[in-house]
């Protein structure tokens, strides 16, 4: 099949805000469901902190963690030592789909073919992790859905799918 085409699902602020102290700093019911429906049957690529936050490898998915640490294991997770070993392990999929964390996120963005973003319309305090800056003019923008205020939400956010039209690096 060749190598798979890599794809970044993330999450995050006005100011491209992913993360605080180690976790999510929202709670968004219907974006982890649009996540488990991407991510469903694929390959994950996660760095370790990302790994230990979710605290257990994702059901029915290859959990793949990259880690510099040659002797980090964890059971249900596959310790990759680059993304480059990471799209071999996975050259008989589609896609390979990059969850996190920041580092992670910059190494994998130039091969990067594909973003899964939900963008979350706040700016909220605190957040200590960042997605890298997104050059918009290399990316069209496929589609957007969204998402108000509810019960179940704090936050408004729109998940959008956008794919790389320029300079997508083959590795």
């Amino acid at each position: 099949m060749g190598q798979a085409r890599v794809a970044l699902v993330v999450a995050m602020d006005r100011n491209r805000g992913i993360g605080r102290r180690g976790e999510l700093p929202w709670h968004l019911p219907d974006d982890l469901r649009h996540f488990k429906q991407l991510t469903l049957g694929r390959p994950l690529l996660m760095g370790r902190a990302t790994f230990e936050s979710i605290g257990r490898p994702l059901p029915q998915r290859r959990n793949l963690v990259l880690s510099r640490n040659p002797r980090w294991s964890a059971q249900g997770a596959e310790r990759v030592g680059s993304l480059a070993e990471a799209l071999a392990l996975c050259a008989d999929q589609e896609w390979l789909m990059v969850i996190g964390g920041a580092q992670v996120y910059a190494e994998a963005l130039p091969l990067a073919h594909r973003i899964y973003l939900c963008e979350v319309e706040a700016a909220i305090a605190d957040v200590d992790t960042w997605f890298p800056q997104l050059e918009r003019a290399q990316w069209t923008e496929l589609s957007r859905v969204a998402h108000q205020i509810d019960a179940r939400h704090a936050y408004g956010f729109s998940q959008v799918m956008l794919e790389r039209t320029v300079g997508a690096s083959s590795g």
